[in-house]
């Protein structure tokens, strides 16, 4: 069998980390980079003691799985920071609690209302112009209001 799989050496992983490494370089997401740590360990363990090429196998196999274990717990992604303005994309939401004037009527149960240059469709009582209303929920892409 040694025949058949001739002892190649310990550059063959280091080859083999390397095109790894580019592979993780080429592709999105944090993987391949572990594999490369693997390939290059065994490499290096190869090095040191001639090993045949069952063991070279099982070994790259075992730090494979442990590095990539090690590499989930240490790198988990980017953490959910805080931001300054939760509402970035779901403006909507924001206005959920605050009261405004209207300065159209609502009529049969739709309206608009103007907030910083915006108009949003809203759905609520029959009011006239001029009342105050709080935004209770939204809706679709419509704020839903109710009198103060």
């Amino acid at each position: 069998m040694e025949q058949l799989f001739p002892i190649l050496g310990p550059w063959v992983w280091f080859v083999a980390a390397g095109i790894l490494l580019l592979l993780e370089l080429l592709s999105p997401g944090v993987f391949f980079l572990w594999l490369g740590i693997a390939a290059a360990l065994t490499g290096i363990a190869d090095n040191v003691q001639n090993l045949p090429w069952p063991a070279e196998l099982l070994m790259f196999a075992a730090l494979s799985v442990v590095s990539v274990i090690a590499g989930r717990r240490i790198y988990k992604g980017p953490a959910m920071v805080p931001q300054d303005n939760p509402f970035l994309n779901r403006r909507q939401l924001g206005y959920v609690g605050r009261s405004f004037t209207l300065k159209q009527p609502i009529t049969d149960g739709r309206g608009k209302l103007t907030i910083e240059d915006t108009v949003w469709e809203i759905e609520g009582p029959d009011l006239p112009a001029g009342a105050k209303v709080t935004v209770t929920a939204v809706k679709d892409m419509n704020l839903v209001v109710a009198p103060v």
